[in-house]
């Protein structure tokens, strides 16, 4: 069984990812409204991975005969200026969840709990790579600066990312 403390951060964190589902479907709309549809079709995805790493830190808290907690969703933004302006807040927002996997990686380990900070090494590759992401898409951005052409070849490249279910997600 986890500790309280544990628990209570888990629990915490499954909140935590509920609300950047949610921050990611309300940027997808945002986007959507303004005709960049493959800017949309990128932040849906991210909407859809923010339920799913909810969804692993439930299955996890379930595996251990732990109670979910879910709490109300507080409210997102919901327009931004630009689509550099979109990225930039999800850089911001990820650095915030990459050091909320720290902390929650933190108390694993002054816990000595194994099997918790086992689980946690995908979230710690998970927020390298959702950095690193949004680093990319701001630096293309800042390269097209106002360029139409360069946001439509930006909006046409995001439009190809497809969703597929994280590894944790999908094992028997």
């Amino acid at each position: 069984m986890l500790s309280q403390k544990l628990q209570d951060a888990l629990n915490a964190q499954v909140n935590a990812e509920m609300w950047s589902a949610y921050l990611y479907l309300s940027m997808s709309v945002d986007a959507s409204l303004k005709g960049y549809k493959g800017m949309a079709n990128w932040f849906a995805i991210q909407f859809r991975e923010e339920q799913d790493h909810a969804q692993i830190l439930i299955n996890y808290l379930l595996s251990r005969n732990c109670a979910v907690k879910l709490a109300p969703i507080a409210e997102v933004k919901t327009s931004w200026k630009s689509p550099l302006a979109a990225f930039e807040d999800t850089l911001t927002h990820e650095k915030k969840v990459t050091a909320m996997i720290d902390n929650l990686c933190r108390i694993a380990a002054e816990e000595q709990d194994f099997a918790t900070a086992n689980m946690l090494r995908w979230f710690v590759d998970e927020q390298i790579e959702e950095e690193e992401n949004a680093q990319d898409i701001i630096d293309s951005l800042e390269k097209v600066d106002d360029s139409k052409l360069g946001l439509y070849m930006i909006d046409k490249e995001l439009a190809q990312r497809v969703y597929s279910a994280p590894a944790p997600l999908t094992k028997e």
